[in-house]
């Protein structure tokens, strides 16, 4: 290999490697602009059924943002337990909505695995979520407030899917009344 084309090799592998730690810096910064006790990121569920439901039309409301997969081992033990918690607290304005990282080409497991639970899920479409990251880890999940806010980072638990203490400790506090 001449010297020159060696060098235009290195240069391409430099701005390659540039280019993956860009992307990569760009990715955890969207994933650090979490803050508990700040808003949340906006997002938008495009459910399965053809309705779109923005986070913010979910104001007062506690909501629970879930990322799942039907390859997700964890995912099939979490699912219905977030799905029971979903109806017996519906009336508390409790509200979850689940990402399916899957593809087009699954629709149809998806769709499967959706008429068992009792809240809207949709396909995520870009595991890139801005303000929440790349999700790379399943499951994952996200508490907001009634009053928009961040109170439950899911990128910060150990064990990654809901149990139901958890829930107990994480969200029922939140489905109080609030005082007036």
């Amino acid at each position: 290999m001449s010297a020159t084309r060696y060098t235009r090799m290195t240069h391409l592998w430099q701005h390659i490697t540039a280019l993956v730690l860009l992307a990569a810096s760009t990715s955890m910064a969207f994933a650090s602009e979490l803050r508990t006790g700040q808003p949340a990121p906006a997002i938008t569920l495009d459910t399965l059924d053809g309705r779109h439901i923005p986070l913010e039309t979910l104001r007062g409301k506690t909501v629970i943002l879930t990322f799942w997969a039907t390859w997700c081992d964890p995912c099939r033990n979490e699912l219905p337990l977030l799905s029971h918690y979903a109806q017996e607290h519906a009336q508390d304005n409790l509200v979850v909505l689940g990402f399916s990282l899957d593809t087009p080409d699954t629709l149809a497991q998806v769709r499967e695995v959706a008429s068992r639970l009792s809240f809207p899920t949709g396909l995520l479409g870009d595991p890139h979520v801005p303000g929440y990251g790349r999700i790379w880890r399943l499951p994952v999940s996200f508490v907001i407030d009634r009053n928009g806010l961040l109170v439950h980072d899911g990128w910060k638990d150990k064990q990654p899917e809901f149990t139901r203490e958890r829930l107990e400790r994480v969200v029922t506090p939140l489905l109080e009344k609030p005082s007036h």
